[in-house]
């Protein structure tokens, strides 16, 4: 006998279903899905990043969030958990919920190996809908990788990619500058076959 598919959620329903969980889940255009569990080096790579960005950008107009805040794209009717966002002047929230926003400047994420392919790929086509959206960062956690995605005046976006310690990613739309040295500060990576 086959599975009958499970019916769809609004995104009303999936807040109240989320709101009791013990584990947070990503809505998807009426499905739920489970988030992956954090490793070690995922948060300390999401820590040390969110810290750098805070501290630069100080008192300004741009503030940093980490793993907690939920941002809701409208446009694509998904909603997902960054591992760092930034968002920039006047913070624009889903109604009444200071918990979701509807806008970012800068999403970072630290790629998970079951999430990779969709946090390059499907997840960055979501968060391009979102009207501010200027520049997506992705860091590996098993490596000193990342690749930074910058949106261009005429709505293009240009890709760069990083590898090593002694790499600084420069993020403009924030005025914040990332040594790589110092967000995998202190990371050990497995070696091959432990």
């Amino acid at each position: 006998m086959a599975a009958l598919p499970l019916p769809k959620l609004t995104f009303d329903q999936y807040l109240e279903i989320e709101r009791e969980a013990e584990f947070r889940s990503e809505f998807i255009k009426g499905d739920v899905v489970a988030m992956s569990g954090g490793t070690d080096n995922h948060n300390l790579i999401t820590l040390r990043t969110a810290s750098l960005l805070d501290q630069q950008l100080g008192d300004g107009p741009c503030m940093a969030y980490s793993n907690d805040m939920q941002v809701y794209s409208e446009a694509e009717d998904v909603s997902a958990f960054p591992d760092i966002l930034v968002t920039c002047g006047p913070r624009r929230y889903r109604r009444d919920r200071r918990d979701i926003l509807i806008d970012a400047t800068v999403i970072v994420e630290v790629l998970s190996p079951s999430t990779k392919r969709y946090d390059i790929g499907e997840k960055f086509f979501y968060y391009r809908s979102l009207p501010s959206f200027r520049e997506y960062l992705l860091l590996w956690q098993d490596r000193v990788r990342a690749q930074h995605h910058v949106r261009q005046s005429d709505g293009a976006w240009v890709m760069r990619e990083y590898a090593g310690v002694e790499s600084v990613i420069e993020l403009p739309s924030i005025g914040c500058r990332l040594p790589l040295k110092s967000a995998y500060a202190r990371i050990e990576f497995e070696t091959p076959g432990e």
